[in-house]
């Protein structure tokens, strides 16, 4: 009787020197492993859609690599990778485990791992062992279903006994999470888990299959805890909000822009999640060549920088992204154009706004400029083509004082003419900077109430982009 009563006390023991270590903050990590001759072994873990390297440790006198650190570990999965190959075994942290060990095998990192004051380690290590076993069979399966043929009963028996493993393993993963509902395990594996499609969405034709991908839209993260700080550090939340904002919307300003705030909104609990990710949309659209996409920057700029959700921003930083956001602003596609009061050749002023016609295409272009150059042929064929079809293009020269006479020499020299060329000699209109022009060449697409349709293509898609727009005006004439 005597034993089980000293087991219980050391097993106490143990758990409160572990927690008592977690309490005290930092980490350390003791790893032994045989077989493993290298000198030094390496700490990583993922953020984001990236890994990176944490720490490097050389083995001690008793043969352990040893992490250690006065901060303790973000929760998340980190990987002990080997070298010269680096093959890598995954590790869990969480608040409560921040001091343990692992016994492993160089040779075989998944089978006989053995952890000591790790039990989410141990669990999570029990499931992928678990997924090791049934992935011989299933793949087994898959490829005597596939030699089958047209055999079409042998085929079934055979999805049947796939099947049976499927239903096995979402067996194996509901009572995980239902035993140990607090794990990080448990939150890994249920975020992973298929999505259950009612069974009324079930089926073929078209209107289903619609309302199966609203299905999706609405429910995708129902699994996955954004919120979750220790979200961040796993190797499948970028995927997923990657997946969820491009591939499962339609990709429209508007759209997009709802998406990514369904998405930050769940995150908001998990504060460097957020950061992370509000940062990397900014960028994303900061960037992106997409027409019409600059929306999406401006929308993260107004409702998020603007609104003081982004302090780690300073504050020189967070004005120049407003003001760029600004900039930006009056040019999206969808908004009247600003207006332009310039000249024409005889000093005759002109404005935007008084050209009357169906569609008017705004070229701003250079003559020294190499690639205004490789632009005009497109152009003149452009011109050509469409002028008889209410396309009107006004081409404004950005040089100014005695730079302007050249303008039309070049003019005069490509026969671009027929054209209406405007410039303006002061820039008394301010183009360059109501109009964002800091290259060139630059095209805006303008409707017969000068809103913006289309912007910043290449001479050499506008033919396409103006058949596409024709062609959809033409259609929602027809519909009304």
């Amino acid at each position: 009787m005597r034993l089980p009563a000293i087991f219980a006390f050391l097993s106490f023991f143990c758990f409160q020197q572990a927690a008592a270590q977690t309490e005290a903050g930092g980490h350390e990590i003791r790893i032994k492993l045989e077989g493993y001759t290298e000198p030094k072994l390496f700490l990583g873990y993922h953020y984001g859609e990236k890994q990176y390297l944490l720490d490097t440790v050389e083995a001690d006198a008793n043969g352990f690599f040893v992490f250690s650190g006065d901060e303790p570990l973000k929760g998340g999965v980190y990987l002990a990778v080997l070298a010269p190959d680096n093959n890598f075994f995954q590790l869990l942290a969480t608040p409560r485990e921040q001091y343990f060990t692992v016994y492993a095998n160089a040779k075989d990192l998944l089978k006989g791992i053995r952890f000591e004051g790790a039990p989410d380690n141990e669990l999570f290590y029990r499931y992928l062992n678990f997924l090791e076993e049934k992935k011989p069979v299933a793949e087994k399966l898959s490829e005597e279903i596939n030699a089958a043929g047209d055999d079409e009963k042998q085929k079934s028996k055979l999805e049947e006994k796939r099947a049976r493993i499927d239903e096995e393993v979402r067996a194996f993963q509901n009572e995980l999470i239902a035993k140990h509902p607090k794990t990080l395990t448990a939150a890994i594996v249920h975020a992973n888990q298929p999505l259950d499609m009612p069974k009324e969405l079930e089926g073929e034709g078209e209107e289903l299959q619609v309302k199966r991908w609203r299905y999706t839209q609405s429910h995708y993260f129902d699994n996955l805890g954004l919120g979750d700080p220790s979200m961040l550090r796993t190797p499948f939340l970028f995927q997923r909000v990657d997946y969820f904002v491009n591939k499962l919307q339609v990709q429209h300003p508007d759209t997009i822009s709802k998406a990514i705030d369904f998405v930050l909104e769940r995150m908001k609990p998990a504060e460097e999640t957020f950061k992370y990710y509000l940062i990397h949309f900014l960028n994303e659209y900061a960037r992106s060549n997409i027409v019409g996409m600059d929306a999406v920057y401006v929308h993260l700029v107004d409702d998020y920088y603007a609104r003081g959700l982004a302090p780690w921003t300073d504050e020189e930083q967070l004005q120049k992204i407003i003001e760029n956001a600004k900039s930006l602003e009056p040019l999206l596609i969808g908004k009247k154009a600003p207006n332009l009061l310039l000249q024409d050749r005889e000093g005759n002023p002109v404005e935007l706004y008084d050209v009357q016609s169906d569609y008017t295409v705004l070229y701003f272009w250079r003559y020294d400029c190499g690639h205004c150059k490789k632009s005009t042929p497109y152009m003149k064929a452009f011109y050509e083509k469409y002028k008889d079809k209410g396309v009107k293009v006004i081409a404004i020269c950005t040089k100014f004082t005695d730079e302007v006479p050249p303008c039309w020499e070049y003019i005069d020299e490509q026969g671009i003419g027929d054209w209406m060329h405007l410039v303006d000699p002061y820039l008394r209109s301010r183009f360059m900077t109501i109009y964002n022009i800091k290259t060139t060449p630059q095209i805006f697409i303008l409707d017969r109430n000068k809103e913006i349709l289309s912007k910043r293509i290449g001479a050499e898609q506008l033919e396409e982009v103006m058949d596409k727009i024709i062609e959809m005006r033409q259609k929602e004439t027809q519909n009304r």
